[in-house]
């Protein structure tokens, strides 16, 4: 008997995603930043003969009429590979039963997805499936090895100007954000409040660390990440002018990256790639990238043709999903 069970338990939560090499992003912490920003977070196990097979976060988004709502499932469910099929069945029945969801959409954490009767790719991406993973379980030379040679000399270089790198304080938030304002208004990309970031800093807490390269105590450059027991992901990051000339995103970045290798974490996800500038710095570090399976949806509805192709307003709605991710 296969069956899904609510779960109202932060801690037992958390506890399931560490344990199973969950991402940060099914962390019970997340879910509650998305509640405070317009979506609803649950919490469901799915079991077989009482015994977990499968978690998941779902984030429930409103949708304008006809359409009802939207079941996300963003770098989940957390399953093993042998379970994929039912427990993403049991989810979609889940989803239409308590929701009436147009549709749920998964993007998993995952390399490889088999054919699953009814789950189809859309473009409809909110997370980038082509990204660049680090073994975190090679030695910091292999690491470096990988590494093309401007990457290395810029990080010993950047690493001994006079800069320190360290944790950001609360009351240093607000710098860093300032930061992050010139860089979008440099790269063209869309902001939230500061009330988002700092729900983020507040609720995620020691999940979500952010390191900064500081100059004269002031930041020059930030990192912030999201981080699970096994899994460091990126979340934003950003340089000023002086950032830039000192080329401290090297030093800062390698920070990070051997920070999470101390600290027993086995992978490190620098969030996508895309043609441009910062994700040429990113594939300087590595010789690889990663392709993960991308977006999968299930229709629950006559009218997901609708939502998917036909509708302006639901492609108004994605564009808005997207920038509140």
């Amino acid at each position: 008997m296969i069956t899904v069970e609510v779960s109202n338990d932060k801690q037992a939560w958390n506890e399931e995603i560490l344990e199973r090499g969950g991402h940060p992003l099914q962390l019970w912490n997340w879910g509650e930043v998305k509640s405070a920003h317009n979506w609803k977070a649950e919490h469901v196990f799915v079991r077989k003969d009482g015994d977990i097979i499968g978690a998941a976060q779902l984030l429930v988004r409103s949708l304008p009429k006809p359409l009802s709502s939207l079941v996300y499932i963003p770098r989940g469910p957390v399953c093993g590979e042998s379970d994929r099929e039912e427990v993403l069945g049991e989810l979609a029945e889940y989803s239409k039963e308590t929701y009436s969801a147009v549709a749920i959409t998964i993007e998993p954490d995952w390399h490889s997805m088999e054919a699953i009767d009814g789950w189809k790719k859309s473009d409809n991406n909110i997370l980038l499936a082509r990204t660049l993973i680090l073994d975190l379980t090679q030695t910091e030379d292999d690491l470096q090895q990988h590494m093309t040679k401007k990457t290395r000399q810029y990080i010993r270089k950047s690493a001994s100007e006079s800069i320190e790198i360290r944790k950001v304080k609360r009351e240093e938030l607000d710098a860093c954000l300032d930061i992050y304002k010139q860089t979008a208004k440099r790269a063209g990309f869309a902001l939230h409040a500061d009330k988002y970031y700092y729900d983020i800093f507040d609720m995620m807490g020691e999940y979500s660390p952010v390191y900064a390269a500081f100059s004269n105590n002031k930041p020059i450059a930030f990192l912030w990440l999201a981080i699970s027991e096994m899994t460091a992901f990126e979340l934003y990051g950003g340089m000023n002018e002086e950032g830039q000339q000192l080329r401290a995103n090297y030093a800062l970045k390698w920070h990070a990256i051997t920070l999470m290798k101390k600290w027993g974490l086995e992978r490190y996800d620098m969030n996508g790639l895309l043609n441009d500038g910062v994700s040429t710095f990113k594939q300087g570090f590595a010789d690889h990238e990663d392709m993960l399976v991308g977006t999968y949806d299930k229709s629950l509805s006559p009218l997901y043709t609708v939502w998917s192709k036909g509708l302006p307003l639901a492609k108004q709605v994605v564009r808005k999903i997207k920038s509140l991710r």
